[in-house]
């Protein structure tokens, strides 16, 4: 009963998607026109309202964690798959959400943060690096890229540090909305 409770609570946590409840409390859908999470609210509204969004919803992801902590410490992984599925695919915006990498960010940032910090590092050094080289090349963002380099290492890191099952947990969700957004993109509208 208790996993039900913190899979439904963390579900719905996460289907309260930031940048679309930011995008319409300034009277523009973000829906329809780019994915509602940091990087398409940067293209469309910039970037002070892509770090409020960015925040929001890393918040959810540390919120559902910690509820779990609470109710049952040993179902953060429960947390943490139903807040990036929430996410996603939020039930309150027609199952039409992000890609899921703030909330996993806001749940490993309780449920493992040294594993958080070392995909971060990771990340970060890679990102510059890419652009300058790669990514003419292979014409994918360099956000992804640096995630799926991130990732395994974050497996590793886990092995030792904790939060394995978390980010597994997470990173399936992620994998099925990534499959899911290859198999039909958001266009990218006009920014307003």
């Amino acid at each position: 009963m208790l996993a039900l409770l913190v899979a439904v609570l963390s579900y719905l946590l996460g289907s309260l998607v930031t940048g679309v409840l930011y995008s319409r409390a300034h009277g523009n859908d973000i829906l329809g026109r780019d994915l509602p999470g940091g990087s398409g609210t940067y293209r469309q509204f910039g970037r002070n309202a892509a770090i409020l969004v960015t925040a929001g919803d890393i918040l959810k992801g540390a919120l559902a964690v910690l509820l779990a902590r609470a109710l049952a410490p040993e179902l953060t992984w429960l947390a943490t798959l139903a807040v990036v599925l929430g996410h996603c695919y939020p039930l309150y915006f027609r199952f039409r959400g992000g890609g899921g990498i703030a909330p996993l960010m806001g749940a490993l940032l309780v449920s493992a943060p040294l594993t958080l910090l070392g995909m971060l590092a990771v990340a970060l050094a890679l990102i510059p690096l890419y652009r300058v080289t790669l990514q003419g090349h292979l014409k994918l963002n360099a956000v992804p890229f640096a995630t799926a380099v991130a990732v395994p290492v974050g497996l590793l890191l886990s092995l030792r540090e904790g939060g394995l099952a978390d980010l597994v947990a997470g990173g399936a969700a992620m994998a099925v909305r990534a499959i899911h957004l290859l198999a039909f993109p958001v266009a990218q509208g006009p920014k307003t």
